[in-house]
């Protein structure tokens, strides 16, 4: 096979990647960064029960899938399969995990 041109690209194994704590210090959640690039990242959470994501307001787009689970997200429930986009200058106020859940997220620093 010819070799490819990975310039621009940034893959990783999910077994090769490292957890990361993820949220407020002592929260019940890690991360692995899947993958990077301009700016936005690609991230694969577990949160337990009763992990409450931080007040922010979104500088850019923000992503979510829910893998497995069940959340709590701007006073809706969302269970597995579930998704959202909220868009640059919305406010988030209310991200709450009601069950053992996994989500990929997508958003730029």
């Amino acid at each position: 096979m010819t070799e490819m041109n990975l310039t621009g690209w940034d893959m990783n194994k999910m077994d090769e990647v490292e957890w990361q704590p993820w949220g407020s210090p002592g929260s019940d959640a890690r991360a692995k960064v899947l993958g990077s690039g301009d700016g936005y990242y690609l991230c694969l959470i577990e949160a337990g029960t009763g992990y409450k994501g931080d007040w922010h307001e979104h500088a850019n787009v923000e992503m979510f899938y829910l893998i497995s689970g069940r959340i709590r997200n701007q006073g809706v429930e969302l269970e597995t399969g579930s998704g959202y986009a909220a868009a640059a200058g919305s406010v988030h106020e209310d991200f709450e995990v009601l069950a053992p859940s996994t989500y990929l997220s997508i958003f730029k620093l």
